[in-house]
């Protein structure tokens, strides 16, 4: 007597079978356990913190934001006093967070790019001067340089009463860099507008010179009348507005200057040490990019006629481009976050801020958690401009 168990009426042991038998169904399954078991474990250990932080008398919450910070921050992009809130404070130090990643992303792009191409240099002097940049500066922690180069600003540099003066309204001294700006003026922000309004047109231009291009094959001179349009917009705008030229000259007042802006040692230490560390590998990527271009591409582009500047612009960094964006986007998301080092130079980063908030409200907690969220924020926002920009220029198959 033979008995088959997948003939029976309800079918039930054939449905399990098939549902197990299907590998997007059983991950499923196994994702979702995993989910579970994550959740139980964080919730156990958010409780059990909870009701420690409750039997040691321990406050918890955000409550403090709103109290007065009561410490000075030296350098800060918004009004800031000691009579301040925690939460205005932590805004200082995201804003200069923002400042150092910025400045240092831009600066950081335009040497490892010098700094790759000139490894390909013909000229042996050039290649050998770029590989030995490249060698010394990834194989010095960064936060050695960091130290080197705030005992360079700081020690070896004199104080403000003997400065060095090397041309009118600039001083440097061990308390930073102080040169002279233009004075404020409501036309200078009309001419921020006038900027951007230009950026938009040239972006528009290399549109338009794109698809004609395309259609005619004729060239348009995008770089020039490009750089006529981002000079020539906001200079109309200024001298529309009476053309001002009036001065903030910094001054010695006492044992520190007063006027003018200042560049303080410790930001000085922290984006050179940031940006020559971290140019350093992206050197390498730029170098190892462009050697995965086909030589048959630049031969092909000397036998149109190309100059070797015409062929690195317009033939080998477009293609190479699609291997160095991934990379680089990692080193532009280590640049930030090592930007956290600053606290060990005295530079008033988000870090350094959360830190000054913990030591007086014992917000231990909440101060790690804000840390981790803001570089969760930056990194993921860092991530997804450049993964944008990546599918921007990839190459669309027919």
């Amino acid at each position: 007597m033979h008995s088959d168990i997948s003939s029976s009426p309800s079918g039930a042991p054939e449905r399990v079978s098939s549902f197990w038998d299907d590998p997007a169904k059983r991950s499923l399954v196994y994702q979702l356990i995993t989910l579970m078991v994550v959740g139980f474990i964080g919730y156990y250990l958010f409780s059990n913190t909870i009701k420690n932080l409750h039997r040691q008398s321990i406050a918890t919450g955000f409550h403090f934001l709103g109290k007065e910070a009561s410490f000075e921050i030296g350098e800060s992009l918004i009004g800031y006093s000691a009579a301040s809130s925690y939460a205005r404070a932590l805004c200082v130090g995201i804003l200069n967070t923002l400042k150092v990643a910025f400045i240092g992303t831009a600066l950081t792009l335009f040497l490892g790019t010098l700094i790759g191409v000139a490894r390909l240099s013909t000229n042996w002097l050039v290649s050998r001067l770029a590989a030995v940049y490249i060698e010394i500066f990834q194989d010095v922690p960064v936060l050695l340089q960091l130290f080197f180069w705030y005992a360079v600003f700081n020690d070896s540099l004199p104080a403000p009463r003997q400065a060095l003066h090397p041309i009118p309204g600039v001083f440097l001294s061990n308390r930073g860099l102080v040169f002279g700006v233009l004075a404020h003026n409501p036309v200078y922000v009309y001419m921020g507008g006038a900027f951007l309004t230009a950026c938009a047109g040239v972006y528009c231009l290399r549109w338009w010179a794109g698809k004609r291009q395309d259609k005619t094959g004729k060239t348009f001179p995008l770089l020039r009348s490009g750089a006529g349009i981002l000079l020539g917009l906001p200079l109309f705008v200024w001298l529309c507005g009476g053309a001002p030229i009036a001065m903030n000259v910094p001054h010695l007042a006492g044992f520190n200057f007063s006027g003018g802006v200042t560049v303080s040692p410790e930001f000085t230490a922290l984006l050179l040490g940031l940006v020559l560390y971290t140019a350093a590998f992206v050197a390498e990527i730029v170098r190892s990019g462009i050697q995965a271009v086909s030589k048959g591409q630049k031969e092909a582009a000397m036998s149109l006629g190309l100059k070797p500047w015409q062929t690195l612009n317009l033939v080998i960094l477009p293609q190479s481009l699609r291997i160095i964006i991934p990379p680089v986007t990692s080193q532009m998301l280590n640049l930030t976050k090592n930007s956290s080092l600053a606290v060990a130079i005295g530079f008033p980063d988000f870090v350094s801020v959360v830190n000054t908030t913990i030591n007086q409200t014992g917000q231990a907690i909440e101060g790690v958690a804000m840390i981790m969220t803001v570089y969760l924020v930056f990194s993921l926002l860092t991530s997804a401009f450049m993964n944008w920009y990546n599918g921007k220029i990839a190459l669309v198959e027919r």
